[in-house]
């Protein structure tokens, strides 16, 4: 296996080589093993022998969440299932989870991702590593770990406790890394500045944000209220896990991991290749995922190519990603959800026959939920409100079970929607 420095070493042309090789070995494995892929291939008429450079993968089909969810639970495996050491579950942005899976190989390459974003965040063997993560994000709480025992840190694991544990673990643990969210990071801020709680006390001096994109305005609150060094890290929280980019020193951009993805920015309405430096849907192909290969995913995030070098000369592309969209998915705390599934639960749950029609991203003691606006005809007496009212708490709990994110359902006059 390749070293990580190994690929960085390497000229533009050997890098070229290198994830040519990739691709063409990932796109052959797909096409023998996995029978969506090669139907797709066969009728499209594709000759994947002459995929001969990079830019010839413009001439494959995309692929979407709902096809992942088409071959619900292991269809899209390119691998027998006595390779498989490891399924991860997300939610998923339809009624069927997100299914995934790991070959051992697998696994130590996400070790290896995992070790690079790491150490690019200054994170050393001195270190002591907490993770506090969204449930939906349990998965990257269990990579993460993985990832920092590899450069011999030492680990808290994930572990779900209330905001005053979390703050006594970082005090008495001496915690010198967090890895969590934005959300949960401005939610423990606002916490420590509210009860007036010395921050000097702790050892805390890096923050790994991931899940989310932050803003310069919420980067610069947190780093004052903190006393910390803020990196962000770019993941998929469907498939295939986090740290596909990173931050370097420079804080100017997030670095591709290009020895396992090749990324490309297209055009969400035509699906045209953009030319670099422009804002476009960034699209994904993994070159050594065995288990489950992605080929030219959409991911339904908005970025674009950065094309000046780096100060820190790893030779690795950067992404340009603020959080913006390209779909209707809604990330909280980041997990995904589709408005639609949240649409088509309620109207189910709720027996309503009218559409939930207005989406809102609120916060409340600095944690974000979606509150969700139902017409009701005027028609509807105190009585049946009152039924609804019960129904809706019920859709609610409902909701965080299934997603993973909480809901709250408000009942408006058609007339304020």
């Amino acid at each position: 296996m390749m070293k990580n420095d190994d690929f960085i070493r390497m000229n533009a042309d050997e890098k070229n080589q290198l994830q040519l090789e990739r691709l063409q070995s990932t796109l052959n494995r797909a096409y023998r093993n996995v029978p969506f892929h090669k139907k797709r291939f066969k009728e499209m008429g594709i000759d994947l022998s002459q995929i001969e450079n990079l830019s010839n993968i413009a001439r494959l089909p995309f692929m979407e969440r709902q096809h992942i969810s088409e071959n619900y639970p292991y269809n899209l495996f390119a691998v027998p299932l006595r390779d498989i050491v490891r399924i991860h579950t997300a939610p998923g942005t339809t009624h069927n989870p997100t299914v995934s899976g790991y070959t051992p190989q697998d696994l130590a390459n996400w070790q290896s991702i995992l070790t690079r974003a790491l150490q690019a965040s200054e994170v050393t063997p001195h270190d002591i590593l907490q993770i506090t993560l969204n449930p939906g994000l349990a998965n990257w709480g269990r990579d993460y770990k993985y990832g920092a025992e590899g450069i011999e840190a030492s680990v808290i694991p994930h572990t779900r406790m209330s905001i005053e544990k979390k703050l006594m673990v970082l005090r008495d643990y001496k915690t010198s890394v967090l890895i969590t969210t934005p959300s949960s990071a401005l939610q423990l801020a606002n916490y420590v500045r509210k009860n007036e709680i010395n921050i000097n006390v702790f050892e805390l001096k890096t923050l790994i944000l991931i899940g989310e994109a932050v803003s310069e305005d919420d980067r610069r609150s947190l780093e004052k209220d903190l006393h910390v060094k803020i990196w962000t890290h770019y993941g998929l929280s469907e498939v295939p896990g986090p740290a596909i980019a990173f931050e370097c020193k420079a804080h100017e951009g997030l670095h591709i991991n290009e020895d396992h993805f090749l990324p490309e920015i297209v055009d969400p309405a035509t699906g045209n290749v953009l030319p670099e430096g422009r804002f476009g849907e960034l699209v994904l192909t993994t070159l050594t995922t065995r288990a489950f290969p992605l080929i030219r995913f959409k991911t339904g995030d908005k970025a674009k190519i950065v094309t000046q070098p780096c100060e820190c000369k790893s030779g690795l592309s950067r992404i340009d990603w603020r959080g913006d969209r390209t779909d209707d998915l809604i990330n909280i705390d980041g997990v995904k959800v589709h408005k639609k599934q949240i649409q088509l639960s309620i109207q189910s749950l709720l027996k309503l026959p009218s559409d939930a029609s207005k989406f809102l991203i609120k916060q409340r003691d600095g944690k974000k939920y979606i509150e969700v606006w139902i017409p009701v005809n005027n028609a509807i007496f105190s009585d049946e409100i009152k039924e609804l009212e019960s129904l809706i708490q019920s859709a609610e709990k409902n909701l965080l079970e299934n997603i993973g994110i909480p809901v709250a359902i408000r009942l408006k006059e058609k007339s304020m929607i």
